[in-house]
């Protein structure tokens, strides 16, 4: 979780767009990011592949009030509602959006060429029919906010037992990456998201980078099996708890709208 899901900015600003605050080109620019382009394969009504300008646009016309994400893992379809075939895919993905208000979701398949430092990278969204369903397990951002700082403490003080707190030049890298990433602009969400949401997901943020160095790092203090399975043990739940807040957040502007909060 070093970066965030593309679901995640196709979701952010494909609800600024539908909520009528940012234009459509605007909204495919931020959703592209660094990639060389994006294209959405699948849709009702059209042929082949086209580009996201042109797919939010009919995705809401096919009656889509709102995408949530999902970030699942095996054992955890967290944001899924079925069916089984599209529940795969997004596995298989590790993210997916989902379109509130019409049965619709789209799974990213990512295309790699080049070599390192100059890698083009087309990602085509697969359009697939979904269940209309309540999404798996993801927790409104009150219970995000609340379980992200528990699981955090927690799993901090385990691993600083075991000498595998993030450090070293490898680390320190990564952690000044981070402070550039999160200063630049300070927009982790898109426009129309409540400022709780905001500080869930760079919490959320925070912690995945926490967890993803404390696994780069090799088995770092923790020498005897016992210890390694003790890291393993308080980093698992810790993560999941990081994606559950991820969804969360991404996922609030559509909650708020379909309970009426906004």
């Amino acid at each position: 979780m070093l970066t965030e899901p593309r679901a995640g900015r196709l979701a952010a600003w494909g609800n600024a767009l539908i909520a009528g605050m940012v234009s459509p080109d605007d909204a495919a620019v931020a959703i592209v990011g660094d990639d060389a382009v994006h294209r959405v394969e699948g849709l009702p009504g059209e042929a082949g592949p086209v580009g996201l300008t042109l797919a939010l646009g009919r995705l809401r016309a096919l009656g889509a009030r709102g995408l949530r994400v999902a970030l699942p893992a095996p054992g955890h379809p967290l944001g899924l509602s079925g069916p089984p075939e599209f529940n795969a895919r997004a596995l298989e993905a590790e993210e997916a959006v989902i379109c509130h208000g019409a049965a619709l979701g789209l799974v990213p398949e990512v295309y790699e060429a080049g070599p390192e430092g100059d890698v083009h990278v087309e990602v085509v969204w697969h359009c697939l029919a979904v269940r209309e369903a309540p999404p798996a397990d993801v927790p409104s951002l009150g219970e995000a906010e609340r379980e992200l700082a528990e699981a955090l403490r927690d799993a901090t003080e385990v691993l600083t037992r075991l000498d595998v707190a993030g450090s070293g030049p490898v680390a320190e890298a990564a952690l000044a990456a981070y402070r550039a990433r999160a200063e630049r602009g300070r927009e982790v969400l898109a426009p129309g998201y409540p400022s709780r949401a905001v500080r869930v997901l760079e919490m959320a943020q925070r912690v995945g980078m926490l967890i993803s160095l404390a696994y780069e790092n090799g088995h770092g203090g923790a020498v005897s099996a016992a210890e390694m399975a003790a890291r393993g043990e308080a980093l698992r739940p810790v993560e999941r708890t990081a994606r559950r807040a991820q969804v969360a957040a991404y996922n609030s502007v559509v909650e708020e709208r379909e309970h009426g909060v906004r």
